[in-house]
């Protein structure tokens, strides 16, 4: 994350993208700390304007009750809106220990292979306070609804188009298809041609 505004411009973007959330509830009853992170501005944020902006706004409404994070993964690119690994240990490492031992779940929606892969590696000694067992990977919608009380979560239209994508080409979700928007096809090119190139 790198800074080239200044750190209240930062301050109101953080809050004109309403990235962070808290509304809804899930299935045990724990409020819901809703993220997008498709709409974090990585490259314009510093992680210090980050803690504080949460310190602030999000942690006083989360009080001293228990609660879960819904992070949304859809549309996240490593060179927009991707925090890095050091800075998101460095927010979740800031989060005060009352508001952290308060989490009980993390619902990690449409989490990428690299993303799988990584945390499976790393996620243990990256995150303390046993964060690492509290992740539920949950790679459609219609499987967050198990866990989530359907209408009182907002989910993007974006997320739900993502997971049209995924119905239609499955092997996305296994990383053996690329998730970039296709050339459109001629009729002359077979879709399996072009798979192979995408």
């Amino acid at each position: 994350m790198s800074s080239q505004i200044s750190q209240a411009d930062q301050e109101l973007l953080l809050h004109k993208l309403d990235i962070f959330k808290i509304r809804g509830k899930d299935k045990q009853g724990h409020k819901i700390l809703r993220i997008i992170g498709k709409f974090f501005p990585a490259r314009f944020l510093i992680v210090e304007v980050v803690k504080k902006y949460l310190e602030e706004h999000i942690f006083p409404r989360l009080g001293k009750r228990r609660f879960s994070v819904l992070y949304v993964h859809t549309g996240v690119q490593r060179s927009d809106n991707f925090p890095g690994i050091s800075g998101l240990r460095w927010i979740y490492e800031a989060i005060p220990v009352n508001v952290r031992d308060n989490l009980q779940a993390v619902y990690f929606l449409h989490p990428g292979l690299q993303a799988r892969l990584f945390l499976a590696t790393f996620g243990r000694f990256l995150f303390s306070g046993g964060l690492y067992g509290k992740l539920r990977y949950v790679s459609r919608v219609d499987y967050l609804w198990e866990h989530v009380k359907r209408k009182e979560v907002e989910i993007p239209e974006f997320v739900y188009d993502h997971d049209e994508d995924l119905e239609f080409r499955p092997m996305m979700d296994y990383g053996l298809e690329s998730d970039h928007p296709r050339v459109s096809l001629s009729p002359s090119v077979s879709s399996y041609s072009m798979r192979c190139i995408s």
